[in-house]
């Protein structure tokens, strides 16, 4: 049974004899191209050579155009690194600068709702802060600084807080006060990545 065809396939079979059609014509054999040379005064017998450098210069064009694909795709790929890293940080500035303290005090270990001021000597104490506006769904990075007498960091306690699930949330650092220290003006400073959030003075006796 004779197979009949569509408008649609008659179009694209034209098309490509059309196609196979002209690369026959650019196409030439190698007694044409033997021909050709004497004709410009050539010595025929550098055909197979110069056909391999044609073919190496072709090679090299081909890897070259894909190496500077390579290349860009490179570029891009670091400069949307590069603008997310920076959008991140950016957007963890803007968050830490929302945050603020609405309450602070030193207090025992085990909490019984004071605030203590003065400290004794030897005492194990607990800085307890309320933040407000902390971030929902994310951790923060927190820094609790105790400063001596002459402004000096006797003591860091640096820590990440567990996963935030309420603006206003709670968080606290120890210390305990050495035997030795120095009597007179402490402060105890809070501090988010490079942010202080607040001071509080105490004394130690």
């Amino acid at each position: 049974m004779e197979r009949r065809l569509t408008t649609q396939q008659l179009e694209l079979i034209v098309g490509e004899v059309e196609r196979l059609a002209n690369r026959q014509q650019d196409e030439l054999d190698r007694s044409e191209v033997e021909k050709i040379l004497q004709e410009l005064n050539l010595p025929p017998e550098l055909l197979d050579e110069a056909m391999i450098q044609v073919q190496r210069k072709e090679a090299l064009a081909k890897q070259r155009n894909r190496n500077i694909g390579i290349a860009i795709g490179g570029v891009t790929a670091l400069v949307m690194l590069v603008a997310g890293t920076s959008l991140f940080f950016q957007n963890k500035a803007s968050t830490i600068a929302k945050i603020s303290v609405s309450q602070d005090r030193i207090s025992f270990v085990r909490d019984g709702g004071e605030n203590l001021n003065p400290v004794a000597k030897g005492a194990e104490i607990v800085y307890r802060v309320t933040l407000n506006d902390a971030p929902v769904g994310e951790t923060l990075n927190l820094t609790c600084n105790w400063l001596d007498v002459a402004g000096k960091v006797a003591h860091t306690n640096r820590y990440e807080t567990k996963n935030i699930t309420t603006p206003v949330w709670n968080t606290a650092c120890r210390y305990q006060i050495p035997l030795d220290a120095s009597s007179g003006a402490w402060k105890v400073e809070i501090r988010a990545g490079d942010r202080s959030l607040k001071q509080m003075p105490f004394e130690v006796k």
